[in-house]
């Protein structure tokens, strides 16, 4: 990640978060999202607004599309208690290869609140995207910050992590929990 970011911003919670996450159930959260066509400073502040919202809600990942933008567009930041490492940007992020082995792992999600379920993934995946200054970059990760990679590229795509759960009867239960209906998920094999 670059020294030269222009993405500044303090990694804490602020009483009313700039954006609204959008939660399971709105239709919003389906649709494909939009390459993005321009990267100016007006993204530039989208980003920063994403960023804010995500540390609010405790979230280490966020992507456009669960706070209404249409975009391909995510943030992550897998060390958010380490105020010098920077989050990644991924601007129209493409998936080039996912490989390794099956891990299973919890998941949770800033638009499924207090839902969390064991989702399979295999273990690294590679990416090409843009940066939040238009520079094309390729990315290999594996462990925590693929899974987080995979998830929230997902959210680009319309899938949400709870489409990934073949256990209904299970799901259900957690989401009726929370508020959620099983009739929200659309159904899709676990590994990608």
């Amino acid at each position: 990640m670059s020294s030269t970011s222009s993405i500044v911003i303090d990694k804490k919670k602020v009483k009313n978060p700039p954006l609204e996450v959008y939660q399971l159930g709105d239709k919003g959260l389906r649709q494909p999202a939009k390459r993005v066509t321009k990267i100016d400073e007006e993204l530039r502040e989208t980003v920063r607004q994403m960023l804010q919202t995500m540390y609010s809600q405790d979230g280490i990942g966020l992507a456009a599309p669960q706070v209404g933008i249409n975009k391909q567009l995510v943030v992550i930041d897998t060390e958010i208690d380490k105020p010098e490492v920077e989050p990644l940007v991924l601007i129209n992020p493409v998936v080039k290869r996912i490989t390794g082995p099956n891990v299973t792992d919890q998941e949770g999600c800033l638009s499924v609140v207090g839902v969390y379920m064991d989702v399979v993934r295999q273990d690294v995946v590679e990416i090409s995207y843009k940066d939040e200054h238009g520079r094309l970059k390729t990315l290999t990760a594996d462990g925590l910050l693929s899974r987080v990679i995979q998830h929230e590229i997902d959210h680009l795509n319309g899938i949400m992590f709870v489409d990934r759960i073949p256990n209904h009867l299970a799901l259900g239960q957690e989401l009726q929990k929370k508020g959620f209906t099983l009739k929200a998920v659309k159904a899709v094999k676990s590994t990608p």
